[in-house]
């Protein structure tokens, strides 16, 4: 747009030199127009290359046609032209298009100097005049070819350095995704180990539970025979036995749900009323050698986290616990909110760890115990499970003083209502009650 306007504000202002060839010179100004446009439609649809390309050709042809025209003379008043074609052709086409267009440039201006000497000729000057600044001009451009070219290497280079950091970051990036995604494969292999682990631990003081489960169901399916004198009484022992049954079905349900393969669920509960409906497997845990006490708050202490992942992180803290403990052990659990957090405090009266054990009890498959006792993945594991559920686990031990590990976890507040009276937890854990 800039040539047509620039010369209609010459027409209006000043008007248009009569010197020889200028005439030409301006229409070959006019046509690169058409030419500009169709090149920035060509551009607008994707052709950048090839617009560039016949740009920089229209360009050369009609200023060789200007340049024979006027003269080398005349066309060094407005340099901004050939400076136009060396940068578009340096910055968009490379470095060989830049000392080409160098050379066209060249045959240019010897063309403008032909003329400039057969039109001295014709007026009678020495002819050597007409041409005595073409060296100097030849010079002038040279150097700012060469700078452009140093410049356009620099920018090449960084630009290939940009790339080749781009493809590396991709390649570690990739890495990365592949590492973490199997670091959660790892994970989940982990948990079920671990639940596994505990499972078997488990197993002993469950399998003596449910025996005790079926004793009584095969108690109360003997009064049977006294069924006829007493019909209450035999209503009574067979709602002793759906109750014994009932147990017996929790037991097997909470022993298969607990040692079940899931990926991680979280859910929102109450801390108090898991660690209570804990307390008898961490008593088979224990047992009889360890006394177990809990110490709940009644303020509302919901969380969203996997409540199976949770019992099993304590699992492994009470089982690290009894083994530290000797005959007489206490093992205490205080569940407690603290502002926007609900804390779960785990302490044991055993022998405590130094500072070098404590510092490293976190690490994947450190273990203080013989390889056929322990694999030193649980506190590893619940480090992991409470850190996922945004929340931390620190330990306090001294030598001779026992352990205090204590869980901290943010407090669940979307969508939760605390039970409204203590004595219903299980009917507002079935839903019953909210």
């Amino acid at each position: 747009m800039f040539l047509p306007l620039n010369w209609l504000y010459l027409r209006l202002t000043v008007g248009f030199s009569d010197a020889h060839g200028l005439d030409v010179d301006r229409w070959m100004g006019l046509a690169i127009v058409p030419v500009a446009w169709a090149c920035v439609w060509a551009i607008r649809r994707g052709h950048f290359r090839a617009a560039v390309v016949g740009f920089i050709v229209a360009q050369v042809a009609t200023q060789a046609v200007a340049y024979a025209a006027t003269g080398l003379r005349l066309q060094m008043s407005d340099p901004s032209v050939p400076m136009l074609l060396v940068v578009l052709g340096g910055l968009l086409l490379g470095r060989r298009t830049l000392w080409v267009l160098f050379a066209v440039l060249l045959g240019m201006f010897a063309i403008g100097a032909v003329t400039d000497v057969l039109r001295a000729i014709d007026a009678g000057k020495p002819w050597l005049s007409a041409v005595s600044y073409t060296p100097s001009l030849a010079i002038r451009y040279l150097i700012i070819i060469v700078v452009l070219d140093r410049c356009i290497a620099a920018l090449r280079e960084s630009l290939d350095d940009s790339v080749r950091r781009s493809a590396e970051l991709a390649i570690s990036n990739a890495r990365l995704r592949f590492e973490m995604g199997e670091r959660e494969r790892a994970q989940e292999h982990l948990v079920h180990a671990q639940k596994m682990e505990a499972v078997g631990r488990l197993a002993g003081g469950i399998s003596h539970d449910f025996n005790h489960v079926l004793n009584v169901i095969v108690g109360y399916a003997g009064q049977r025979h006294r069924s006829d004198a007493n019909a209450d009484l035999l209503h009574r022992a067979l709602e002793g036995v759906e109750s014994a049954a009932s147990r017996g079905a929790v037991i097997c349900r909470k022993l298969l749900g607990f040692s079940r393969r899931e990926v991680p669920h979280p859910e929102t509960f109450e801390a108090t009323q898991a660690v209570r409906d804990l307390v008898p497997m961490l008593g088979q845990l224990l047992g009889s050698s360890v006394r177990l006490e809990v110490d709940t708050d009644k303020a509302p202490t919901p969380l969203h986290i996997d409540r199976a992942q949770l019992e099993l992180a304590l699992l492994n803290i009470a089982a690290n616990a009894r083994d530290a403990m000797d005959a007489d052990g206490v093992l205490r659990i205080g569940v407690h909110r603290e502002a926007a957090h609900v804390e779960i405090d785990v302490a044991d009266n055993g022998h405590g760890m130094d500072a070098a054990t404590r510092r490293r009890i976190f690490e994947p498959f450190f273990t203080t115990k013989p390889n056929d006792e322990g694999t030193g993945l649980g506190l590893s594991m619940a480090h992991d499970v409470v850190t996922a559920a945004g929340g931390s686990i620190r330990a306090e031990s001294e030598r001779g003083a026992g352990s205090r590990f204590v869980l901290r976890l943010p407090v669940a507040s979307n969508g939760y209502t605390a039970c409204p009276d203590p004595g219903f937890e299980a009917a507002c854990a079935q839903g019953i009650m909210t």
